[in-house]
């Protein structure tokens, strides 16, 4: 494929509402993408499922515009992937929503290689903070790669304990290249393009929007053989993804959790309906015959030591809450649903407490003691 060719598909695969279904009807019919940037009107509209607004979309597609974002991809030091390409992963290729074209930042070869979702919760408890981190721990430890969403939460905490493993992570961004979001994952976006892989079908510096992550989110369940949902609570983005895996014909399967736990709710549900719970790595790896299970190094799991005393100047409530937290985060209800007291009245002595030092507070309602 020329350059000029390239460049011609990539303004055609970033015209909004030109999916794989309508690229694939547009090339066959005009042979190639230049060919279809310059045909006439009346006859793309004449093509089966062409509207009147997808047809004017193509018309006012910008060669200068997809020049523009090839110029700012290849300073970013990243790669368009399209699907004539050796490198396109074939599990994308067979999913019912394949991308058109891809933008790549990090180690290619990782697209070759086995790998698992895990997903779960922006915000969790403790126990899925250390469920996700064994998890995916292990698996990178036995040669899986791991691919997450990058997202605050539990996705970020998956990628984290692999890198942490010396594996090998692939983070699917909700937007494009160059724009880190959330901005804390900055650090976290350095290591992932550093010695795994970025991977996005959003142009470089598009910022994410509301339908960018569940677009996203198919990409991710794509490139897996195994979507693992670690906690979700009703609505979490992480059951869009099993949604999503079960829609390609992949395996989901989820952790189980507290039933008094909301963050819970999401993964227990799954398995209640049919997923396969997941109560060990082996669990896992039995999908995988061609990886060899390793024991996870235990650093991240050692268990939490007892609460020291707590001060004498506090009062009885906050004793109680003292004792129920750890020096790991734990999610305000599960310290609710453990203290069997309402969240308004448990947040107001939390909140008394962090102004006297003696909690602190994380994002996504975690509080830890200090």
């Amino acid at each position: 494929m020329s350059i000029d060719e390239r460049t011609a598909y990539v303004a055609l695969a970033l015209t909004p509402g030109i999916g794989a279904a309508r690229l694939s009807t547009l090339l066959t019919a005009c042979s190639t993408a230049l060919g279809a940037l310059s045909a006439p009107f009346e006859f793309l509209r004449s093509l089966p499922g062409f509207s009147r607004a997808a047809v004017s979309a193509i018309s006012a597609a910008s060669i200068q515009n997809a020049q523009q974002a090839l110029v700012v991809l290849e300073q970013l030091g990243g790669r368009t992937l399209l699907p004539a390409d050796a490198e396109f992963p074939d599990l994308l290729r067979l999913i019912p929503d394949p991308p058109t074209l891809l933008f790549a930042k990090g180690d290619l070869t990782l697209l070759a290689r086995p790998a698992v979702a895990i997903v779960g919760s922006r915000d969790h408890s403790a126990y899925g903070g250390e469920a996700c981190a064994l998890l995916a721990s292990g698996a990178a430890q036995s040669g899986l790669v791991v691919v997450s969403g990058m997202a605050r939460g539990l996705d970020a905490e998956a990628h984290r304990a692999v890198l942490e493993a010396g594996g090998f992570t692939i983070g699917i961004l909700g937007n494009g290249l160059g724009v880190i979001y959330p901005a804390a994952n900055r650090l976290l976006y350095q290591q992932v393009e550093q010695t795994g892989l970025l991977l996005t079908e959003f142009a470089p510096g598009e910022r994410p929007n509301a339908g960018s992550f569940q677009r996203r989110n198919r990409l991710i369940s794509g490139l897996a053989k195994v979507t693992v949902v670690v906690e979700a609570g009703v609505g979490s983005g992480a059951l869009i993804t099993a949604d999503t895996a079960l829609a390609q014909g992949r395996e989901v399967m989820a952790v189980p959790g507290p039933i008094t736990s909301l963050v819970s709710v999401g993964a227990n549900r799954l398995i209640r309906d049919g997923a396969a719970p997941l109560l060990e790595l082996d669990d896992l790896l039995a999908h995988y015959p061609e990886v060899k299970a390793v024991k996870p190094k235990p650093s991240r799991m050692v268990p939490a030591a007892e609460p020291p005393p707590p001060p004498a100047t506090l009062s009885a409530p906050e004793r109680l809450v003292y004792s129920a937290l750890r020096e790991t985060p734990r999610h305000v209800d599960d310290l609710a649903a453990a203290l069997r007291w309402p969240v308004g009245e448990l947040l107001g002595v939390l909140c008394a407490m962090e102004l006297a030092q003696m909690v602190e507070q994380r994002p996504g309602s975690l509080f830890l003691r200090i």
